[in-house]
């Protein structure tokens, strides 16, 4: 008998995470993130995805309060509440993930173990079975990103095998990076993970930003796509406001709630948590839906030819 196994296109259910982070807190969002994990397979859900840099917290006071003393004072806090892989905080939620059969895509503000001051903006993937399968780490920071994390080393390597198929993931911007798109896209994932924080710049709106991206995303990948967002937190805006204006912009997006949404392979939106109070959305989805899309456009196979681009990067 072979060892190969036919893919089946089934019926799944899927969580996406619109949750605030325990501020700085590794040991407590940890154990959200568990809770989380529980509550989505107590539900029937196969896959449950988180927004980015969910565990301990993203670093999205430049966005708002710019470079500074304070900004740095919480750069050392994060990095000091930040998770290592392998590590005692990343192994609990994998212990999480077996104990309810669930496939998970984890945001982690990561550190490497034995340095002072390497971080990584990382998505680590996990089987329902409780295996780390692999971790994705952002190809360049963003934006402010820049000033604490260093870019990526684990190469284009951004999906991983379920029991239901390959599950692709992006982080934040990198889901309009066209290259990493075709990472994934040679990989035929029928799930795809993007992971955002829990707003972007005052003159930039995140949930456009969003929606755009990711609804040429599922489009062009022919995939279902999570979009799970980070939502802030009374303590944040308590450590990271410094004028009024700030606060007002901060207590805005808090009011807001920004949603997680799903989206079919046409980059139509199925679900959207946006107002819902509640820390999970859920979504039933039928991967056989992604088949006949793809056999139009299937832009890692017949509807493309990347012989031809090659040129494009002689000399790289």
């Amino acid at each position: 008998m072979s060892d190969f196994q036919r893919q089946e296109f089934r019926k799944i259910r899927v969580a996406a995470v619109q949750a605030e982070s325990v501020f700085l807190d590794l040991d407590a969002t940890t154990q959200l993130a568990c809770q989380l994990i529980a509550q989505a397979a107590t539900n029937g859900a196969d896959l449950i995805a988180f927004p980015e840099a969910f565990i301990p917290t993203f670093p999205n006071w430049y966005e708002s309060m710019g470079e500074g003393i304070i900004a740095r004072e919480l750069d050392k806090r994060l990095f000091l509440s930040s998770v290592e892989v392998p590590g005692e905080h990343i192994q609990a939620i994998a212990e999480a993930c077996r104990r309810g059969s669930i496939n998970a895509v984890v945001g982690i503000n990561e550190r490497m173990s034995g340095t002072t001051g390497t971080m990584h903006n990382t998505q680590v993937h996990i089987t329902s079975e409780g295996v780390i399968a692999g971790k994705h780490q952002k190809y360049v920071a963003t934006t402010g990103e820049r000033q604490i994390h260093t870019p990526g080393k684990t190469g284009h390597y951004n999906s991983f095998k379920t029991e239901f198929g390959v599950v692709s993931g992006l982080i934040c911007g990198e889901n309009s990076n066209m290259l990493g798109a075709y990472a994934a896209a040679v990989n035929y994932p029928v799930v795809h993970v993007a992971s955002w924080p829990s707003y972007f710049h005052p003159y930039f709106h995140m949930q456009h930003a969003i929606l755009t991206a990711t609804g040429g995303l599922a489009y062009s990948l022919k995939s279902f796509v999570i979009n799970s967002v980070s939502r802030v937190s009374s303590a944040y805006i308590e450590a990271v406001a410094q004028n009024e204006n700030e606060l007002e912009f901060l207590l805005e997006q808090q009011r807001f709630k920004p949603g997680a949404t799903v989206l079919d392979p046409s980059g139509k939106v199925i679900a959207d948590g946006t107002g819902c109070a509640a820390p999970l959305l859920f979504a039933d989805i039928d991967l056989a839906d992604v088949i006949i899309p793809k056999m139009i456009i299937d832009s890692a196979g017949h509807y493309n030819r990347p012989e031809i681009f090659a040129p494009l990067f002689n000399g790289l």
